[in-house]
This record gives C-alpha cells, sequence and structure tokens, in this order.
C-alpha cells in the first residue's frame, strides 16, 4: 500500500493551537474537511492519546495522532498541521511538537501499511524541519512524496 493523495483540505499550515489537544484537533478538522474522518474522529484521537499517554510523538517535533478504525473513518487517508508555535505532549524525549500528522484507516492491516509508508518519508532526517518551516500546500505534498 502506497501513501494516499493528500488533499490540499487536508493541510494546514502555521496553526495556532494552545496545547497537544487543540493541535490534535485541527488535524481531525483537516481529515473532515477532506471527507476522510467524521468530526467525532477528533475526539476519538484525543481519548486515546489521554488513555496510553504521549505515545504518538514518534520523533523529535512530529506527532502520528490516529485512533482505532471505525465507524467515524470514511476512507484511509493522512492530514498534515503544521503548528505556529510548538506544543508539548508531555513525552520524555520528542517534546515540543511542531507537525502533527493525522491518520485514519479502515482496517488494522491499513494502519500498518501506511505506518510503514510514513516510516520511509521520516527516514529522511530533514522531512520534520522541511515540513515545519513549509509555506505550501505543494511543499507539503512533494515532502510527503504525494499530490492530490
Amino acid at each position: 500500500m502506497s501513501l494516499p493523495p493528500i488533499p490540499a483540505e487536508a493541510i494546514a499550515l502555521d496553526v495556532v493551537a494552545s496545547d497537544w489537544r487543540s493541535a490534535v484537533r485541527a488535524g481531525g478538522a483537516a481529515l473532515t474537511r477532506a471527507g476522510i474522518a467524521k468530526a467525532s474522529y477528533a475526539d476519538e484521537m484525543v481519548r486515546m492519546i489521554e488513555e496510553h499517554g504521549p505515545y504518538v510523538v514518534i520523533a523529535p517535533g512530529l506527532a502520528l495522532a490516529h485512533a482505532r478504525p471505525g465507524p467515524e473513518v470514511l476512507r484511509e487517508g493522512v492530514s498534515v498541521v503544521t503548528l505556529q508555535t510548538p506544543v508539548t505532549f508531555g513525552h520524555p524525549y520528542n517534546d515540543p511538537v511542531s507537525v502533527v500528522l493525522s491518520l485514519a484507516v479502515v482496517s488494522a492491516d491499513a494502519h500498518i501499511a501506511l505506518v510503514a509508508e510514513l516510516a520511509n518519508i521520516f527516514n529522511d532526517s530533514d522531512a520534520i524541519a522541511g515540513l515545519t518551516g513549509a509555506t505550501s500546500v505543494a511543499e507539503v505534498q512533494r515532502i510527503m512524496g504525494v499530490a492530490e
């Protein structure tokens, strides 16, 4: 499985977020705008972090928010949110976060495959800094290796 296209509606740059919850909700809102997930999916992503801790902070400055497959997910997809000011999730090594990816999948198998695809992107040590400094949707799509 390759990473699905990331439509412009799923990308939000320079977002103002007061805390990690609002940053994750911004990612959920981007998924909703793009028709990937229902609005309630954002609450599910927040709930997962509240229950399991800041495991979603997968690298310095980068969070991969997600929830279990369920009726809130309409199709597989990813949103990308860059933050005007980084927020802390409470991770001991990788805070603060300036880029929040939100992942929505319809099955556990798709989850594993898409996380593997994302890992390939972030094997490039410049990818997080590139996203943090991105000033256009096209730039984000180029860094992520996808276009609509």
